[in-house]
């Protein structure tokens, strides 16, 4: 089955710079409006608060789209590397490729995840009919302080990763501990980066979705701003679902059937590049589910674009004037 290889080579390379390059831009300009929309809300001239300063979803979001990049950056690359072109590890490349890859990666992907289901929380509870509820909602401070502890707690609970990956003598990352390797799969791919976030979005997405049902008649800006943020974590909270269930299942499948001969092999090789695609969709996705489905984060970037032009025919025209 050395075609499923190549199949699955020739995939990993075409769709991961694809990945690469949409999901790079797309974060780095995530992160441009939610740092414009974190700021600390304003009040209008009319007493009315700006519909574009809201809460603290995009505290959240914005360290999300962070943690997203970081894993865009260093760990999809080298995912590249090692199943596109069929990247061989030597020994003196194992604190580069393997300890530090799988550190960033496990971080930065639960820091995205839980951040994200933090947003999806803070959403629920401003969006419901319930005042206690919407007061239980953080002010801004306490928010950067979860986050930096989100942080803190997931790099702490990262740093068995970063000892216990090595190199094989076939060239490849793997967990030195047997004991660790079992915490590993059920604990920390399973639970965390799959179950646990499923189960989660699912319930409060269901709930938010349901208390944006009872907004339907209110049509002030603020109100109408923060519906069409709490739609946009729904949708995305529906692509997460979608896309981490079969890297689960891949997961399982890895675990259970571990005797397969080398034709099962070629085809379960093909679908575990399959999965993996589908696990880098979560930090490649979330700026064109933003965009597609959020016309204020569309307007947000119309104006930061629009601005950035200003900017540079004001300061050409200032350096035109100097030289004239």
């Amino acid at each position: 089955m050395a075609n499923l290889n190549t199949v699955a080579h020739l995939l990993m390379i075409i769709a991961g710079i694809i990945m690469y390059v949409l999901g790079s831009i797309g974060n780095i300009l995530n992160i441009c409006v939610f740092i414009k929309w974190s700021r600390p809300r304003t009040t209008a001239g009319n007493g009315h608060h700006n519909a574009n300063q809201t809460n603290n979803s995009p505290l959240y979001l914005l360290a999300s789209s962070i943690a997203n990049l970081m894993v865009i950056i260093y760990p999809l690359l080298t995912r590249i590397i090692y199943d596109g072109f069929n990247h061989l590890i030597s020994p003196n490349q194992v604190i580069l490729l393997c300890q530090i890859r799988y550190f960033i990666l496990h971080t930065s992907d639960l820091m995205s995840l839980t951040c994200f289901c933090m947003a999806t929380f803070d959403r629920y509870l401003i969006t419901s009919r319930n005042v206690h509820l919407r007061h239980m909602s953080t002010t801004r401070q306490l928010t950067k302080i979860i986050i930096l502890l989100i942080f803190i707690l997931i790099s702490l609970h990262s740093i068995p990763v970063a000892i216990y990956y090595q190199v094989s003598s076939a060239g490849q990352c793997f967990i030195s501990s047997s004991s660790y390797q079992y915490y590993y799969l059920y604990i920390l791919l399973l639970l965390f980066h799959g179950i646990l976030p499923i189960i989660f979005l699912s319930i409060f997405g269901s709930l938010t979705y349901k208390n944006l049902k009872t907004l339907q008649g209110q049509t002030h800006a603020h109100v109408t701003h923060d519906k069409q943020l709490s739609r946009m974590l729904f949708l995305m909270s529906f692509a997460i679902i979608i896309s981490s269930i079969p890297y689960c299942m891949e997961q399982i499948y890895e675990v259970m059937y571990t005797d397969s001969n080398s034709q099962q092999s070629s085809l379960v090789y093909l679908l575990h590049i399959i999965s993996l695609i589908l696990f880098y969709t979560n930090p490649v996705s979330n700026f064109y589910i933003y965009f597609i489905s959020t016309p204020n984060f569309r307007h947000e970037l119309k104006k930061l674009f629009h601005y950035n032009k200003h900017t540079h025919h004001f300061v050409h025209n200032q350096i035109h004037t100097t030289i004239t």
